[in-house]
């Protein structure tokens, strides 16, 4: 008598990725989500007698495996791997056919696996192959230590792939499109790859896939692959001037890019990212993986080198920063947060964690950071790992500014409140900004503009000054790209006495992350000041001395008032971004958009300064776009329009988003803009 065969194998992959929420992801797996069955039609070359003892279902994760025992349950258990076995009628491939429900524990590790059939008769025995499946965490399901109770979090933080990240200064936010991209060809493989390369998988497999079942773990695992300080890994950082052999950080746009050419470089790191784009390509393996994940921006991190957490600043009397001390502020930093329980903390630190990939201290003797809980940084708890007085200290650190003369005595300005000034993400479901601030950290009394006069070294800070002279400075309007930047400055005589005053005012150009530079415009005045007598002094710089600022488009702007008798000093700082002009992008037939139908977009920009410009427009948009779509701008003039019309074809329904950048030859600033589209399902028409 011939052995049972399996003839043939349906892994029914629309109908399984519909009902895990995986519709999309490109694998060539079938790709479906722990603690949730799936389906799987079988074809045998004869009948069954006894399936308990005929059939054993094995799921191989390389050298491990997991034998599943069959059962007739309705209803197989979600805490160990099952499968559900129910005959089926004959079909036209095979007379003899069953439907199995396969479920996976909410415990188990995420991963790519092979499933196996192994068949025993009286006559012998046989295995198939039955397929692969990538094996993702599963927010849906209660069991599964990413559960997301809300139905519209699970939407934004796993299925959405594009964002908003964050940047410029509190008071001149950027919108800065990203696409993360998880729905493009290749990207989840990639994703999946990403942990089989790391050095925890390097040094020990088997130990390895055993705790990918915790997020914690694979959190850990991917926020140290996704720099290559330690490993293979991902992306290489250059904050410096100078992107010679490699893509400017600023003209990424979105994910895929970097993860693709990362694989097909054979896991060499890509040359280069910032802040944004290591937590935007996290995000993207993140949410890829299953495990909700968010992009958050804090305006005013502060990088506490010596853990003592205050921050120290240096000018000299002529109003310019000084690059003293390791300590710095960046004007905004990005990192992500990630949605898990955390039992290895105890009970009350569950939900958001805080992640960063971005290379800066050693966690664990490898540049990584977190998960650190989002309520044990707003509480206090430094003694809490993973890394949490490290961003407590981004968060809550305190500034002593100090204005340094050699041989004279030094004044310091204490700021309790610059640091973590606005900490934001992105709206559920809308392109506005949620103010997340006060998850991290309560409101400290204010203590802005304090002066205070310090003898000799700087350690005694805490004393109160009983100057006479106060100073303000204040941005007039919103710095524009190609306008006049004007601002005022207000000196106070709060002495009985007149006083003749020295201003130095000072502008220096700056990189988000580091100290300013160059000084691109300076000024110097002697005010003569009544007794108890305010000035106002308006000032203003000339649009040509920001137009090589290159895409920072910021500047570090500071006062310092100089008593020419007492040599009392007191200074007032600012820093500021100046806003680019905007690319507008227009779709045709907006409100009844349907997957799979052809469609138009019409991209135009017209030039706002008084110079002419060049570069590449590119145009790109995850799920509307196979490829990007690139026009060179040969010549600008001022007040000129350009206009490009760009075709294409969305591949699913959902929110969708189109994104041009003009990358401009005259200074390497990039000019943005950015349309949200939303996609009906193809069968659905709008009337």
């Amino acid at each position: 008598m011939e052995a049972l065969k399996l003839q043939y194998v349906n892994l029914d992959k629309p109908q399984n990725h519909k009902h895990h929420r995986t519709e999309g992801l490109s694998s060539s797996s079938l790709v479906v989500r722990r603690g949730q069955p799936f389906r799987l039609t079988l074809g045998f070359s004869g009948p069954l007698k006894r399936i308990t003892d005929d059939l054993i279902l094995r799921a191989v994760l390389d050298g491990l495996h997991f034998d599943i025992p069959f059962t007739l349950s309705r209803e197989p258990p979600q805490s160990q791997w099952a499968a559900q076995f129910q005959q089926a009628g004959p079909g036209p491939t095979s007379p003899y056919r069953a439907t199995v429900w396969v479920v996976s524990p909410a415990t188990a590790p995420v991963g790519v696996y092979r499933l196996q059939l192994l068949l025993r008769s009286p006559s012998g025995s046989h295995s198939g192959r039955t397929g692969q499946f990538a094996l993702l965490c599963n927010p849906w399901c209660e069991a599964d230590s990413v559960w997301l109770p809300d139905e519209n979090m699970r939407e934004e933080y796993v299925r959405n792939d594009f964002g908003l990240l964050y940047q410029g200064t509190p008071k001149n936010i950027i919108f800065r499109p990203w696409g993360f991209d998880q729905y493009e060809r290749g990207i989840l493989d990639i994703c999946m790859t990403l942990l089989q390369v790391s050095n925890e998988h390097k040094r020990n497999w088997r130990q390895d896939y055993g705790q990918r079942a915790d997020p914690v773990y694979i959190s850990r695992v991917v926020s140290a692959m996704i720099n290559c300080n330690d490993d293979c890994g991902v992306l290489e950082g250059n904050w410096s001037e100078d992107s010679s052999g490699g893509i400017p950080p600023s003209a990424w746009t979105g994910s895929g890019d970097i993860l693709r050419q990362w694989a097909l470089s054979r896991f060499r790191p890509i040359k280069y990212g910032q802040c944004w784009v290591f937590a935007g390509v996290m995000c993207t393996v993140m949410r890829a993986l299953g495990i909700p994940t968010r992009v958050v921006t804090c305006f005013n991190s502060a990088h506490d080198t010596n853990g003592n957490l205050v921050i120290e600043e240096y000018y000299n009397e002529a109003g310019e920063k000084l690059p003293q001390g390791r300590d710095s502020i960046w004007n905004f930093h990005t990192w992500v947060e990630c949605w898990m329980k955390r039992p290895d903390l105890g009970s009350g630190l569950d939900g958001w964690q805080v992640l960063d990939p971005t290379p800066q201290e050693r966690s664990g003797g490898v540049y990584r950071c977190g998960p650190a809980p989002v309520r044990a940084v707003r509480e206090r708890r430094l003694n809490t790992p993973y890394d949490t007085p490290f961003i407590y200290a981004e968060v809550n650190a305190d500034v002593c500014v100090y204005v340094v003369c050699p041989g004279q005595k030094q004044t310091c300005t204490m700021d309790t409140e610059r640091v973590g000034t606005l900490i934001c993400t992105k709206s559920l479901g809308s392109n506005r900004l949620q103010d997340i601030t006060s998850t991290y950290k309560h409101s400290k009394d204010a203590t802005l503009n304090m002066a205070l006069s310090v003898p000799g070294l700087p350690e005694a800070h805490g004393t109160r000054s009983a100057g006479g002279l106060s100073v303000g400075l204040h941005l007039v309007n919103v710095p524009v790209m190609g306008e006049h930047v004007t601002f005022s400055v207000t000196v106070t005589n709060k002495d009985n006495v007149r006083k003749s005053v020295r201003e130095h005012v000072n502008a220096q150009a700056k990189s988000y992350n580091s100290s300013p530079s160059r000084t691109l415009w300076e000024a110097r005045n002697l005010i003569q000041l009544a007794p108890h007598e305010s000035k106002v002094l308006k000032h203003q710089i000339p649009s040509s001395q920001c137009a090589a600022l290159g895409d920072s488009h910021l500047v570090n702007l500071a006062v310092v008032l100089v008593d020419t008798t007492s040599q009392e000093r007191v200074l007032a700082s600012e820093e500021f971004n100046i806003s680019s002009p905007v690319i507008n992008i227009q779709v045709e037939n907006e409100d009844s958009i349907v997957a799979c139908d052809g469609q138009i977009a019409v991209v135009t920009f017209t030039n706002p300064f008084s110079w002419a410009l060049s570069g590449v427009l590119a145009v790109t948009g995850a799920g509307l776009l196979e490829d990007k779509v690139f026009l060179r701008v040969a010549l600008l003039k001022p007040g000129e329009t350009m206009e490009t019309t760009v075709k294409f074809t969305p591949k699913m329904a959902g929110i969708k988003m189109l994104h041009a950048s003009l990358r401009t030859n005259n200074n390497g600033a990039v000019i943005r803009g950015f349309k949200t589209i939303t996609v009906l399902p193809a069968t659905q028409s709008h009337f």
